[in-house]
């Protein structure tokens, strides 16, 4: 049986998290992954058989303020999770900043396509920015690419602020797994005077979009699931776990990620 992963979010206002948490779970019965509810929106991974998942797809686009989700495809050789987890959740993302979310107006549009991205790349007057943390970066990056070095989402404002008066009168382009990040830290960075580029899906809309994506993309993309990791291509890699979180402050991660194949 083939498995397809899919990703995707949206921010919106949810009136009630927990009445629509139950509606994810009855409509993704059959899937396997990791919902988020808020009331800021919706952040998910799920992966099932091609059907079934185009099923859920489907039930979820029909719902009010769910059309045109994009959801980001990719061929799995195995189940990526072994249950369904829907949760609600104060955020869908915690960036760390009270006020900030992805529903914030102010903000002129952001997000480049995978082939302006690709220009931006060539462009050395791009400030090309990582909004992982460093744990993904060390495993795989765009060429040029800057780690903020942060262990946590909530430490990449204090690394722009910091970088801010240098980063003036040139473009930031910024990049994250799925583009949830960049999508909750994009206005933010515009507030503080900087001219910012959100690569539109993140690195899994990239990778998609380009069958030669190794040319731009070095060594191997984190995924949150049993996975692990995989490659410009969209493959599972053989990355384990233990590999990847070597840093003893990571003992939690690793324990997070042994927790997702319980039959290993």
């Amino acid at each position: 049986m083939s498995w397809v992963h899919s990703s995707f979010y949206r921010f919106m206002p949810v009136a009630d998290p927990t009445a629509f948490a139950a509606w994810l779970r009855e409509a993704a019965a059959g899937l396997g992954g990791v919902i988020l509810v808020a009331e800021e929106g919706l952040s998910a991974a799920v992966a099932g058989p091609a059907a079934t998942l185009a099923v859920f797809e489907a039930a979820l686009s029909e719902q009010p303020g769910f059309a045109g989700l994009h959801f980001k495809h990719n061929a799995c050789e195995r189940p990526p999770f072994s249950r369904l987890k829907v949760s609600v959740k104060r955020e869908i993302v915690a960036f760390g900043i009270p006020g900030v979310s992805g529903m914030q107006g102010g903000a002129t549009d952001t997000h480049v396509s995978p082939q302006r991205w690709r220009e931006l790349l060539a462009d050395p007057g791009t400030v090309v920015l990582d909004n992982r943390n460093t744990f993904e970066f060390k495993l795989g990056r765009f060429r040029g690419a800057i780690d903020p070095g942060v262990a946590h989402f909530r430490g990449f404002p204090a690394y722009v602020e910091a970088h801010r008066e240098e980063w003036q009168g040139r473009t930031v382009a910024m990049y994250c797994t799925g583009g949830i990040r960049c999508e909750k830290t994009a206005a933010w960075m515009q507030a503080q005077g900087l001219k910012v580029a959100q690569l539109d899906g993140g690195i899994l809309n990239f990778l998609e979009a380009f069958p030669d994506a190794a040319a731009d993309w070095e060594g191997e993309c984190y995924v949150f699931d049993k996975r692990i990791a995989i490659d410009a291509a969209g493959r599972e890699t053989g990355t384990t776990a233990e590999q990847v979180f070597t840093d003893p402050a990571d003992a939690w991660r690793l324990a997070r990620a042994r927790r997702l194949d319980p039959e290993t």
